[in-house]
């Protein structure tokens, strides 16, 4: 016990100059030189925010990009003595021991110690769009700490403390090259690209119900129970019916999933969508680019 708390203590020395306090009611960290991640709900009223600092210092931030979507935000901002957190190299483990930290409004940097409680679940974030792949931990974190890094014990960063799961557990968007892209992305001003399939599903449970109805095996994937018409989905060749079990070669286990992987495959002009039919196998190529460039 006397190693475990002097390893916090030394992690916490080490982060906590890099926990920011945004804003009246927001944390958010460095994570890379003169910029500052934090979640997109913390920038409510549309103005820049002043952030603050652990010793207590107060600048004007500008923020450089915002998604609602995803509830990401970054901001630029002066930080002369602050170095940016280290990502992991590996991702979170159940049960794994955390650090999170946060800088409420700028009421000073606190630190709480708990273990990584599940992984890949989902929360919805403020825009209405479910949020996957996220970590859910125990430490314990009070109002104010959205926007604040989850670390291992060696100050790593494992994730970006967004949404209360409940009594006693937080969830953390998960600190994956994924996010690193998106918030780079938002740290040039880009726009978040999220092209749609143009069909609407249903998760899993219900397809296999529907499939058993008509005596088909189980399988899983999401159902398509409409196409609109004109939309990527109708132009590869999807029909009301088809069950969509792989994009790019991954398995489609879930909605969250099935966003993740366009979002990740956005500028593809060819990329294979796997369908089942019936009992046959299919496979689709679906221009993902030219949705984009529609928008």
């Amino acid at each position: 016990m006397q190693e475990l708390s002097a390893a916090a203590e030394a992690v916490a020395a080490a982060i906590a100059p890099s926990v920011i306090g945004v804003g009246a009611s927001g944390s958010g960290f460095i994570f890379s030189g003169g910029l500052v991640a934090t979640n997109a709900h913390n920038m409510r009223g549309g103005d820049d925010p002043i952030v603050t600092f652990a010793d207590g210092a107060r600048r004007a931030a500008t923020v450089a990009g915002l998604d609602i979507a995803r509830d990401l935000a970054v901001l630029a901002v002066e930080t002369p003595d602050a170095a940016a957190i280290t990502w992991s190299s590996a991702p979170a483990r159940l049960g794994q021991l955390v650090l999170a930290f946060a800088n409420p409004g700028g009421r000073g940097v606190r630190v709480s110690l708990g273990n990584v409680a599940a992984l890949d679940v989902g929360f919805v974030g403020p825009a209405g769009q479910r949020i996957g792949g996220a970590i859910e931990h125990t430490a314990p974190l009070r109002r104010g700490s959205s926007g604040g890094p989850l670390t291992d014990t060696d100050g790593r960063l494992l994730g970006v403390d967004t949404s209360r799961q409940g009594d006693g557990f937080y969830g953390a968007i998960a600190a994956d090259t994924t996010l690193r892209g998106r918030l780079e992305r938002l740290a040039r001003g880009e726009r978040t690209i999220r092209p749609h399939l143009g069909v609407a599903v249903a998760p899993s449970g219900v397809a296999d119900r529907l499939r058993s109805a008509v005596g088909l095996p189980p399988r899983e994937g999401l159902l398509v129970r409409s196409v609109e018409e004109g939309g990527i989905g109708a132009r590869a060749g999807l029909r009301e019916g088809d069950l969509i079990v792989s994009l790019a070669g991954r398995a489609v286990r879930n909605v969250d999933v099935l966003a993740n992987l366009l979002e990740a495959a956005a500028t593809s002009e060819a990329i294979e969508l796997g369908v089942v039919r019936g009992v046959d196998e299919l496979t689709f190529i679906v221009d993902l680019a030219s949705a984009v460039n529609e928008q």
